[in-house]
Order: structure tokens, then sequence, then C-alpha cells
């Protein structure tokens, strides 16, 4: 399929982002959870947006084109770095920025929940920005679904250090949902999605995606 560039009014369908590591290599165990569980978007003809490049991103894309249903699109969102970085695998709408803000703030226009993978510097950005979208009121309090078990650490010191300084408020967390397997993601995404296409809002729904 001819690849097109992400428009401004790309039609409104629900969508899932996909932050996670560039460097992550295929073979790798991550590397497969990501790609499954983009296959099983595919199924449920959810739209994937990426940073759309190598790693998990690729991974993301080659799961979801795998079992492409109807309508459901990978975005990718790439960004300009000073060394080359290839496209993922199969984009049908693509975008490269010179600004992560920019780019991050397209990715949030576009994502009805967000996705972290395992990741470093980059992906630690694209979490904790959105984050802080949620926490003063600039975005709908957004399901922020941290993957995997590289994240219990992260949280324990938030709420061991800022919170407990008061630097942050307990409520800041409710955004924020752990999900140790592909399984585990995929229930509250299906949660979510009830709820925006039968015209619920989702912000409202954060003890019931947790149940």
């Amino acid at each position: 399929m001819k690849q097109k560039k992400v428009k401004k009014g790309l039609k409104k369908h629900f969508r899932v982002a996909i932050f996670g590591s560039a460097r992550i290599k295929r073979g790798d165990k991550w590397y497969k959870i990501v790609k499954a569980l983009s296959k099983e978007l595919a199924k449920e003809n959810i739209d994937i947006v990426t940073g759309g490049g190598p790693g998990l991103m690729d991974a993301a894309s080659r799961g979801h084109h795998s079992a492409r249903k109807r309508n459901a699109k990978s975005i990718g969102l790439a960004i300009h770095l000073p060394h080359e970085q290839h496209f993922a695998y199969h984009l049908d709408l693509k975008k490269q920025f010179h600004r992560f803000s920019k780019r991050l703030d397209t990715f949030m226009n576009l994502a009805d929940v967000v996705i972290v993978a395992p990741g470093g510097v980059g992906t630690l950005l694209e979490f904790f920005y959105t984050w802080q979208l949620v926490q003063v009121k600039q975005l709908c309090d957004t399901p922020i679904i941290l993957l995997g078990n590289m994240w219990p650490g992260l949280l324990t010191w938030l709420k061991k250090e800022p919170l407990r300084k008061k630097l942050m408020n307990k409520t800041d967390f409710n955004s924020i949902f752990t999900a140790k397997t592909c399984k585990d993601a995929i229930t509250i995404i299906k949660r979510v999605k009830e709820d925006f296409e039968s015209g619920a809002h989702p912000c409202r729904n954060f003890e019931k995606y947790k149940n």
C-alpha cells in the first residue's frame, strides 16, 4: 500500500499509541511481545500510532500489518535524528518531525490509550510528557499502560519519594495502569474501547478499567 502523509483531518478512529525502545532487535522477547500485542489490536480494528522507527516500533507495525482488519491503520510519527534511522515496516500514514515537542503533541492528539513498553530516555520522555499533560488537565485522563516488569521499581520510587514528600498527589496515579502481559493490556484497552464506541467519556471510568 502506498504510504501517505498524516493529515490533520484524519478521521476519528480508536487509536493506541505504543512507545518503546528503538534498540531492541528482532528475536528479543519484547520484540515478540509487542508484535503479538499489535496483532491483537489489529484484530480489534484498532489503529496504532508509533514513532515510526526501528526496534519495538517496527515490531508494532509488523504485528499490526499481519492481522489487518477493515480500516485499521498503522501511523508512524518519526523524528529527525543526527544518525540515520529507517522507517518501520509498512506504515500507512507517516510524518517526520524535527522537534520532539511537536511530535509528542501530535501523539497526544491522536491517541486514546498509551502503552509504554520497555525503553530508555526517549521512552521515558514520552511517558512523563503524557503523564504531565494528564496531570495538568491539558489532556483528557488518557489511560497510560506500563507494559512489563521494568516499571514497578520506578512506581515504588515515585510513591516513596515525590508522593511521600507531597510533591505529587495520590490522584496523579489514577491514569497509570500496569500490565504484566499482552493479555492484561488488551483487557484494559477493550474496556476503554467499549466506552469510546458507546459515546461514554473514558476519563470518568478509571476504577472500572482497573477492576
